[in-house]
């Protein structure tokens, strides 16, 4: 059975879920100094904030323990930030889950106060909150991307499961600025089958570019 999404606002009592709507606690998954092996970004260090919550629901996400945000701990942006800093991290990366669930100016203000770059990974379907230097947009079929959202993005990474991707793909394409990165990412569990046919779709159409998780091929956690 796949995990649920569960309204976090709804479980909690009236303190703490003003706290929450105000950004000043967010329900951390995990936080953790890597190499950033997808995307734009590519190999570079950057320090990871994952947050609980994810109402898309991929069948092949990677990470649907992040579903349910009321298993993650809300833990106070000052401790999340400070953690950050206790790292030689120049860069962070606000993932999900799905980020957007929360208010996340507080946070990406405090990261910038202390000299970072702060850079989002979103599938859209939610309003921007942040102050941002970088946004990741990967769109996702179960919940459309805000056009908002199309439009602020620095970087289009659509995952490829099948050869229908490749026309949803190009739809979003002429919906990002021109100055959007576009890229092609096959599905982890796929890319034997569809890396053959994202080279040649990327051949035919050059403004993309292949991403691959590289991250998963030489084991950084």
């Amino acid at each position: 059975m796949e995990p649920e999404y569960t309204d976090l606002k709804a479980t909690l009592v009236a303190d703490v879920r003003i706290a929450l709507e105000n950004g000043e606690v967010l329900p951390v998954m995990e936080d953790f100094y890597t190499i950033q092996g997808e995307g734009g970004n590519t190999g570079y260090a950057a320090y990871f904030i994952r947050l609980g919550g994810c109402d898309v629901g991929c069948h092949w996400c990677d990470v649907k323990e992040s579903w349910n945000p009321t298993l993650h701990p809300l833990t106070p942006i000052s401790e999340v930030v400070n953690k950050a800093l206790s790292f030689k991290a120049k860069s962070i990366v606000i993932t999900g889950g799905e980020p957007l669930l929360y208010n996340l100016d507080p946070l990406t203000n405090l990261l910038k106060a202390s000299g970072l770059k702060v850079f989002l990974e979103t599938s859209g379907a939610y309003p921007l909150s942040g102050n941002f230097d970088w946004v990741c947009l990967s769109p996702k079929k179960f919940k459309k991307p805000l056009a908002s959202v199309l439009q602020r993005a620095d970087e289009l990474k659509v995952i490829v499961f099948n050869k229908s991707d490749f026309e949803w793909a190009e739809q979003y394409r002429a919906e990002v600025s021109v100055n959007c990165l576009l890229f092609l990412q096959p599905e982890w569990s796929k890319s034997e089958q569809m890396i053959s046919n994202i080279i040649d779709f990327v051949k035919d159409n050059p403004a993309w570019r292949i991403s691959l998780q590289t991250h998963k091929y030489m084991n950084i956690p």
